[in-house]
């Protein structure tokens, strides 16, 4: 992921309006943030514990999110829909946003499940097991990669 700075994180969202911007939060430890390491970057807001934001790099931009989170988590044991992890012990949780313009004015939203600490790309660049004898790991997980990243930026398609 490209890195960002605060200007670039707030010009980037989508389904927010102009009060939520200024308000929102930047995640705790921001300068420290290995870029190199993330397919998106996503955060809770300290203030408002439901609301979380996401941004990702679509069409070499970045385009950010806002979501909210639900009170439960999924009763059984789910799988994320974007890093598709079925190994996880990791919780999983669904996520809505507010679809962008008049769509989201009239209150529709659409919904996902998602690792519930923003875990996936962490998850994505651990090596997958030996499944047979010349497995390529590496491929696999550059693959897993490359799905999450198309999987993010399809859902905030959706979104805008």
């Amino acid at each position: 992921m490209l890195p960002l700075d605060e200007r670039a994180i707030r010009a980037s969202f989508i389904n927010a309006s102009r009060k939520e911007v200024s308000v929102l939060n930047l995640p705790a430890g921001f300068d420290e943030i290995d870029f190199d390491r993330l397919d998106f970057l996503g955060w809770f807001d300290p203030k408002l514990p439901k609301r979380a934001y996401v941004i990702a790099i679509v069409d070499d931009k970045p385009v950010g999110v806002v979501l909210q989170r639900t009170d439960q988590r999924t009763a059984a044991r789910a799988q994320c829909s974007w890093c598709d992890d079925v190994t996880l012990r990791n919780d999983v949780q669904f996520f809505s946003a507010r679809k962008a313009g008049p769509a989201g004015r009239n209150g529709d939203s659409i919904g996902t499940l998602i690792c519930e600490n923003f875990g996936c790309s962490d998850n994505v660049r651990r090596l997958p097991p030996l499944a047979y004898e010349g497995y390529d790991r590496e491929l696999a997980r550059d693959m897993r990669m490359l799905r999450l990243r198309e999987h993010v930026a399809a859902f905030l398609h959706e979104v805008g």
